[in-house]
């Protein structure tokens, strides 16, 4: 595994554990995260609020189908069984398409999610 690989893997692994602390230590202060069909969010503090609002959900499996990493870019889709507040099991498949800050140690600068509820875990 590419060192770009390892990053975006602890990265997803981290949402999927709601730690919050490591997600926002890895993003830039401007950075820009397209949700798409929600509002977009910009800035560290809005990200920040996010991000917080989503560690209620407790997640009891995650799964990475492929990562792809050139650059400064990288693509990682799969999929998370989350329990919601409500306690209701659910599960989504993502995709989330990130652009770094610079190509080696760099931070999340960009990050555009596709995240569809399914029935299918696989």
């Amino acid at each position: 595994m590419t060192n770009n690989q390892e990053f975006f893997y602890r990265f997803n692994e981290a949402f999927s554990r709601s730690d919050s602390g490591y997600i926002i230590a890895q993003v830039t202060d401007d950075i820009i995260w397209n949700m798409v069909g929600e509002s977009i969010i910009r800035g560290k503090e809005e990200f920040t609020k996010s991000i917080k609002a989503m560690e209620s959900e407790s997640t009891h499996e995650f799964k990475i189908n492929h990562m792809i990493t050139h650059g400064k870019t990288a693509a990682v889709d799969g999929i998370m069984k989350v329990t919601d507040k409500s306690g209701k099991v659910k599960i989504y498949a993502f995709c989330d398409i990130y652009l770094l800050s610079s190509h080696k140690d760099g931070k999340i600068k960009e990050m555009t999610s596709y995240v569809v509820e399914t029935d299918n875990a696989e």
